[in-house]
């Protein structure tokens, strides 16, 4: 595995007060576009909207925006350029993180064969994200941090251990059986300005938006969008809730791919708002506290890996999956979910951030399965640690080592590309970036 550094250099900014703002915009494409998830489906219309809500944190000279995205995943690299530069140019913003709920009712990013009507939307939702940054950037005020923890009980691990030691898919659990491994922790960071008042609310938490199925032709946030509605409800919309998808790789709703005949408008409604009440109930708990020394620290590397598979095998069972009912729409199918590179090494960016030296999040370009967010929190060398999947890319699933070698979805199909251990690397990126911030790993040997 080779490593290269894409930000080679740390940023900490000492300064009186740490600052923030947020700001919010709708990027609801209008219909006929093709849906992310499933086969491609099109869209007829819009059940709810979709959003895309920035947090903009800064310290002295130095600015981060964390932007949350009801996505199925994040836009392409140059697209992510694009809003970089932007953030960058305008705004003196270091460095832009952005995450994507994964979202299986929203639209399918540009891809080499997209419609013009695609091409069109992401032009127009990158220009309206970059306003976003810049609107939030042009506002932040005095504010403190504070985070606290629940539990809910929304999913199961999709991914059953028979007899014989193969995995096999269990996509819907609607009597709640329990499955392991889970992570049913619900990380809240809430930003206060210096009054108390809430700026921010920002949720992380594991579990796939996929309560819908494929039957479902409108655009909807899923449940993250009912749950981010009712925490704001809550709070009579004073803060802006946003939602960060965890490591959630090998993670259901208990109620996953409901018919809309089965009224799965109900069951999106039920799974959003029990993970939204827990989030009432410890938001109103944490006391946000001013910090005497506020620091922003950044980095994001450039992984290699290695294509686990024989290029030609790989395409051979990805043109023989039954996923695909149409054999004319494999290829945009592949362009949506697949490498860019089949064969070739891949190059992930894994990102680490560092609030006030207590707050550490790390973000992947992809499905990483649970594990990894546990392996992580255990990991880090700071109280507290956040996970985002979904993160500045996509490459397809991480599986455990061990996950890839029982197999079933997500651990051995053609949507898992990436050398058996990336996953495992990429934590190790983010817990020695985390202690190099802290200062306990110099550039001159002792």
């Amino acid at each position: 595995m080779i490593i290269g550094v894409l930000l080679s250099a740390s940023h900490t900014s000492r300064a009186v007060t740490l600052e923030a703002a947020v700001a919010k915009v709708d990027i609801t494409p209008g219909p006929g576009l093709p849906m992310w998830g499933y086969s491609l489906r099109v869209a007829t219309g819009t059940m709810d909207p979709l959003f895309a809500r920035v947090l903009v944190l800064k310290v002295e000279n130095t600015k981060l925006a964390i932007v949350t995205l009801d996505l199925g995943r994040t836009f392409g690299e140059a697209s992510i350029a694009t809003i970089r530069n932007a953030a960058r140019t305008k705004d003196d913003i270091s460095y832009v993180l952005l995450a994507a709920s994964h979202d299986h009712s929203a639209p399918v990013i540009r891809t080499p064969s997209s419609p013009p009507a695609t091409i069109n939307w992401e032009k127009g939702a990158i220009e309206k994200i970059e306003h976003a940054i810049d609107e939030a950037s042009g506002h932040v005020v005095p504010a403190q941090i504070g985070i606290g923890y629940g539990i809910a009980y929304i999913g199961h691990n999709r991914l059953r251990v028979e007899a014989n030691g193969d995995a096999s898919f269990f996509g819907q659990n609607q009597t709640q059986i329990p499955t392991s491994p889970i992570d049913p922790t619900v990380s809240i960071l809430r930003v206060d300005a210096l009054n108390g008042s809430p700026i921010a609310i920002l949720v992380n938490y594991a579990c796939h938006p996929v309560i819908f199925g494929s039957d479902n032709q409108q655009y909807s946030a899923d449940y993250p969008g009912v749950m981010t509605r009712v925490v704001e409800e809550a709070f009579d919309h004073k803060p802006l809730c946003m939602f960060m998808q965890g490591a959630s790789g090998d993670i259901n709703a208990f109620y996953s791919d409901i018919p809309l005949a089965q009224d799965a408008v109900k069951w999106r409604d039920w799974t959003g708002n029990r993970l939204g009440q827990e989030v009432i109930r410890v938001a109103r708990k944490i006391k946000s506290e001013p910090n005497t020394n506020p620091s922003l620290d950044f980095h994001e590397d450039i992984l290699t890996f290695h294509f686990r598979w024989d290029p030609v095998k790989f395409r051979q069972a990805f043109d023989a999956s039954s996923e695909i009912e149409n054999p004319e729409g494999r290829q945009p199918y592949y362009e949506a979910y697949g490498p860019l590179s089949p064969g070739a090494d891949q190059h992930l960016p894994v990102g680490t951030i560092l609030i006030n030296k207590q707050i550490a999040l790390m973000a992947v370009p992809g499905e990483a399965f649970v594990n990894f967010q546990i392996d992580w929190r255990n990991r880090c060398p700071v109280e507290h640690c956040l996970f985002a999947g979904y993160a500045n890319g996509y490459n397809g699933y991480f599986p455990t080592i061990v996950a890839a070698t029982r197999g079933g979805y997500g651990a051995d199909g053609f949507m898992t590309w990436l050398q058996p251990g990336a996953g495992d690397a990429m934590v190790d990126d983010a817990v020695v970036n985390v202690y190099r911030m802290l200062g306990r790993f110099g550039d001159d040997p002792r």
